[in-house]
């Protein structure tokens, strides 16, 4: 979605561009749809990142452990 000079709020589908105002309700649904779940992806790409934070602090804290054994 990109918004044009005049401020009217547009898709852009390969080469063409449309007014959002002229789309269908299904397609202004699926717009809002993909608002959503791109809003997900995001959300959870964080929880990955984070996720990998906690594990790799797991390793490090357990290599010392084991470190201790000898």
């Amino acid at each position: 979605m990109t918004e044009n000079v005049s401020n009217i709020p547009t898709l852009t589908i390969g080469d063409k561009t449309h007014p959002i105002d002229s789309l269908s309700d299904n397609a202004k649904a699926q717009i809002t749809n993909l608002q959503i779940v791109e809003a997900e992806i995001k959300r959870l790409q964080q929880q990955l990142g984070i996720a990998q934070v906690a594990r790799a602090s797991f390793v490090a804290t357990l290599q010392e452990e084991v470190a201790k054994l000898g």
